[in-house]
């Protein structure tokens, strides 16, 4: 049979399953101020064209972005062409799973907000290693 207005209105069968983050319930918005996420959705969702992997919500720090900008990853200068405007610590951005992994490996990882992690980051980073840099959702 199918779906007529009514079910569609309900959610029946109509798009993919909400997102999952690392704690397997639904994924929360990272940030829209600075607007962020692969898809510039707020949240950091991911797909087949999201090659760099954009699922961790990070807090900036300005240690990490020092980091970023040293392996030639600079978050904080603006490029008003892109419509960024770079960040400043404080701010929530989804990074690269890789690129959080290594900035914890090298003492520089900043903080996390597990809620807002999408699960896809468990295959590049350990749930522990999230949890000892995790934010409150607050």
């Amino acid at each position: 049979m199918p779906l007529d207005d009514t079910n569609r209105r309900r959610g029946g069968g109509e798009g993919p399953p909400p997102a999952k983050n690392v704690l397997g319930g639904a994924l929360l918005p990272c940030s829209v101020a600075p607007l962020t996420g692969f898809f510039r959705d707020g949240c950091c969702n991911t797909g087949p064209h999201d090659l760099g992997l954009h699922v961790v919500c990070a807090q900036m720090t300005a240690e990490f972005l020092a980091f970023s900008r040293a392996r030639g990853n600079d978050l904080s200068t603006p490029q008003p062409e892109y419509g960024f405007a770079g960040l400043k610590p404080g701010d929530r951005w989804c990074l690269c799973a890789a690129r959080w992994e290594e900035a914890r490996a090298a003492g520089m990882a900043p903080p996390v907000l597990l809620e807002a992690t999408h699960v896809a980051a468990l295959a590049v980073v350990a749930l522990d290693d999230l949890r000892a840099h995790a934010l409150d959702a607050g």
